[in-house]
């Protein structure tokens, strides 16, 4: 598992607003494409500048492509992450002020003290 790999895949996709949209409309392939062609570029680096090692996991993996947040954030991912990123995606879908991030609280409402691990 490397929660440092969800919170990269949250960032990028989070800051561009194609992506936000591919995300929201195929989660299963922007993933895939996403872990295939992006996951081993280094950030803020010349293009051409990648590791090779850097793999989701299985659990990963199907959080992400089922845009599961609360499977995500048990994970590790970083909350303020996936709650802009899932923001971006989902607000449109409700009509109350807050929706999603109501919707989102109450997903997560079964958490206690202490959170899990958020540190990369």
């Amino acid at each position: 598992m490397s929660k440092y790999l969800l919170n990269k895949f949250l960032y990028t996709v989070d800051r561009d607003p194609e992506l936000v949209e591919r995300y929201r409309e195929d989660p299963r392939g922007t993933v895939e494409w996403w872990e295939r062609e992006q996951a081993n570029r280094i950030l803020n680096c010349a293009d051409g500048e990648s590791s090779t090692w850097l793999r989701f996991d299985d659990t990963e993996r199907a959080a992400l492509a089922e845009h599961d947040y609360p499977t995500l954030f048990e994970l590790g991912a970083h909350p303020f992450l996936t709650l802009t990123l899932f923001i971006a995606m989902f607000e449109r879908d409700h009509d109350e002020p807050l929706g999603f991030q109501l919707q989102y609280a109450e997903r997560l409402a079964h958490f206690a003290l202490p959170y899990p691990d958020i540190a990369t």
